[in-house]
């Protein structure tokens, strides 16, 4: 079977030897040494100022957004603008902490939210959290210049999207800051894990404090100072004592090691996932049954799964079927069109026609893209695409 995860780790091998290793020897297990260098590395190879490590990319999401809202660049009852087309802890931090998410539509040549789609509800929104679908972006720049005529904050999930990009940088870097994930099935696993990246001084402290109780124990000494004085909090009740809104969402020294040692491999899995990439748009350019992408805006494309749009609904049964019968192992492109999913409508009323994501929803499917592919998988499921 072609499966979308082939192994937990790129060099699973030789990364559990060394994670045995680690635990016979290791004394400290709670968030400490590893996680703060895994951290250093992150932020240095995405050339962002800060990374915050927590324990997965859906808790990510769920601390920036607090953290936006504990610095009071957004307010209960704010809007903010999001991809229709993504994965549900994308929005729902957003429900969960009292703002108002707005679904925008997404292109269907590029999977992502477009400079029009963002231009025509510029001036309802505060915010415009995008998720980098699969991989992909649209016309980051132009979006980027959008928000900052209208002010509004611009966020990226690239849990999907890592070392993909366009303009000469990295996807993630476009706006104020990043969200990503390091699940099994993601570019780098860590088992489970995720990071936030940022250049904010301000935010970056708020995101430490927010992932650790909301107290002061992890800030530099300075940072630690200024907000015990401003309290009146002197260093004995300082160790309880609780500044603003926040949660545990500390990872582990184990999650911290592995990443330590699967960052080593950042740039063979980013390549060989563009390799394949390239194969797979290569082998269907020519299929005349499914919507072709135009992602020419696009340096690289990394991705971790291969996003296929089939223009009826019968093609996309009868081409689910072909991949199955071939034992491939498929999926829906994310959560679809995240607006006909149960708990959103549980909770926003929502009557807004999406087509594209609509179509994306009832006519795709996706298939993987790991590092780990064989020749002749990628041979099989080029011949499927053709």
């Amino acid at each position: 079977m072609i499966k979308l995860i082939k192994s937990t780790f790129y060099h699973e091998q030789q990364t559990k030897q060394a994670l045995a290793d680690f635990i016979l020897k290791q004394n400290i297990f709670s968030m400490n040494e590893q996680c703060a260098k895994f951290e250093t590395a992150f932020a240095i190879k995405q050339q962002r100022k800060h990374a915050v490590f927590v324990q997965n990319g859906s808790v990510a999401n769920f601390l920036l957004v607090q953290s936006m809202l504990n610095s009071g660049r957004l307010n209960k009852d704010d809007k903010v603008g999001f991809s229709a087309l993504t994965w549900p802890t994308n929005v729902m931090p957003l429900i969960q902490l009292g703002l108002v998410p707005v679904a925008l539509d997404c292109n269907i040549a590029t999977l992502n939210v477009s400079p029009e789609i963002v231009d025509e509800s510029a001036e309802q929104i505060k915010c415009l959290f995008l998720t980098n679908v699969l991989g992909f972006c649209d016309d980051l720049a132009q979006i980027k210049k959008i928000c900052d005529e209208h002010n509004i904050i611009l966020l990226e999930d690239n849990c999907e999207s890592l070392g993909s990009k366009m303009d000469g940088k990295q996807l993630g870097n476009f706006g104020l800051a990043s969200t990503f994930s390091f699940f099994v099935g993601h570019h780098m696993s860590t088992i489970e894990g995720g990071m936030i990246c940022t250049d904010d001084d301000e935010l970056h402290q708020l995101m430490v404090m927010g992932r650790s109780h909301g107290w002061d124990r992890n800030l530099n000494a300075d940072a630690q100072i200024q907000l015990r004085e401003k309290h009146g909090i002197d260093d004995f009740y300082a160790k309880y004592t609780f500044y603003d809104l926040a949660s545990n969402f500390r990872p582990n020294e184990i999650a911290g090691f592995i990443g330590n040692i699967q960052i080593k491999y950042w740039d063979d899995i980013v390549r060989k996932r563009v390799s394949n990439f390239t194969r797979y748009i290569s082998a269907m350019k020519t299929n005349k049954d499914f919507y072709q992408y135009n992602l020419s805006h696009m340096d690289i494309v990394s991705n971790f799964a291969m996003p296929i749009i089939c223009k009826t609904s019968d093609l996309a049964r009868a081409y689910r079927k072909k991949f199955e019968n071939a034992d491939v192992e498929i999926r829906p492109v994310i959560a679809g069109n995240i607006t006909k999913q149960p708990f959103f409508q549980k909770y926003i009323q929502d009557s807004v026609h999406r087509p594209n994501s609509d179509l994306v929803h009832a006519n795709g499917f996706y298939f993987g893209n790991n590092p780990d592919m064989a020749d002749k998988e990628l041979d099989t499921l080029c011949k499927l695409l053709a």
